[in-house]
């Protein structure tokens, strides 16, 4: 059986998920998935890079340094499933997203992980660079996963919305009526904002189940000047990263309502996520919202999406058969696949782009 590899490391900047899969009759396998955490010192040289804090030298070491790191997350997952190699076809490489600026005049998208490297050590077609075609076409570049939820969790029966809380959250809104488009867009913060203020205050990268946040309270006059950003109401397609959102933008809106505790801020940012999505989710009095993402671990958060959104029926993607962890590596296994084979992986609907694209670049085995 044909199987292919996924990598992804998202704006959380954790880690590299992996995973093995197969795609039989237009389904998903999945063989073996593997998280592979960054080193600390690599984590804090990839969040410098990506908030342009870093030389052009460090940029090209830690280039090299990722490339390996993703090379190793596929002999791990490899491993894993017992899986002789030569049934891989090829890997999807997300690489490690630095900065996104699909707006301007000169857009683009970086992502470091060389793709030579992994190709060398994994001895497998590597297939990377998914995104600056689709910017090459007048795009976004972002987000692309939404051809791969229209393909494996459309249905005709209900209206459904893929709601992916990593760092950056995005919806994809799969009408049930063949009529009407798929679309999808990056709402604004999912965890990025909540990591960056916990490690900031306590040293800890995330707050574990909430828990940090449920002991503090919404700060309604500093939600309102957070939800008062000029990214969420404008008008998709849009995309953005943490090039916006980050601990600056933080500690700047925070600096105008002195003498809130930080648990306050944690709770407060939390219901950022929340409203932020909760605007922009679909007008359908009919609609199922499956989360996939970090976030559908974080029982709090969860809790306050279900409450949001009560004319929405709030579920996770293993209830269609992935991982909620899982369904971005997946992905960009799946688009490995179409490159290799020569078809699209963008929805034009999504990232504005000037039509459909095969994305991508192959690095030979």
């Amino acid at each position: 059986m044909e199987s292919w590899i996924g990598l992804m490391s998202g704006t959380s900047m954790d880690g590299i998920d992996a995973v093995l899969v197969s795609f039989p009759h237009n389904t998903v396998q999945i063989h073996a998935s593997q998280t592979v955490p960054y080193p600390d010192q690599i984590r804090h040289r990839i969040l410098a890079a990506s908030q342009n804090q870093a030389t052009p030298d460090e940029i090209g070491e830690l280039d090299t340094l990722v490339g390996k790191l993703f090379a190793q997350a596929a002999e791990e997952v490899i491993q894993a499933s017992g899986f002789n190699r030569a049934t891989i076809v090829g890997i999807g490489s997300h690489g490690q997203t630095i900065r996104h600026q699909p707006s301007g005049t000169a857009p683009f998208s970086t992502q470091i992980g060389n793709p030579s490297v992994v190709s060398e050590i994994t001895k497998i077609t590597t297939v990377a660079d998914f995104r600056r075609r689709d910017l090459a076409a007048g795009g976004q570049g972002a987000p692309l996963v939404p051809a791969f939820h229209k393909a494996f969790f459309s249905s005709d029966s209900e209206n459904r919305c893929i709601l992916n809380l990593g760092g950056i959250a995005n919806i994809t809104w799969l009408p049930a009526s063949p009529l009407v488009p798929v679309t999808g867009f990056d709402t604004g913060p999912a965890n990025a904002l909540m990591d960056a203020w916990c490690m900031d205050q306590t040293g800890l990268p995330f707050d574990s189940d909430g828990h940090w946040a449920g002991e503090g309270s919404v700060n309604r006059d500093l939600l309102d000047d957070m939800l008062s950003d000029a990214y969420f109401p404008r008008v998709p397609p849009k995309s953005t990263g943490k090039e916006r959102f980050n601990l600056e933008w933080v500690k700047t809106l925070v600096s105008r309502h002195p003498g809130t505790p930080p648990e306050d801020i944690q709770r407060t940012l939390l219901q950022l996520t929340v409203s932020s999505i909760a605007r922009q989710l679909p007008e359908s009095t009919d609609l199922r919202i499956y989360v996939c993402g970090g976030g559908a671990r974080n029982p709090l958060l969860i809790r306050e999406l279900a409450e949001a959104v009560p004319h929405a029926r709030l579920s996770l993607t293993s209830e269609l058969g992935i991982d909620p962890q899982m369904v971005e590596p997946v992905a960009f296994a799946w688009l490995a696949k179409q490159t290799i084979e020569g078809r699209p992986g963008n929805l034009p609907d999504v990232t504005g782009a000037a039509g459909f694209r095969i994305l991508g670049a192959i690095y030979p085995a």
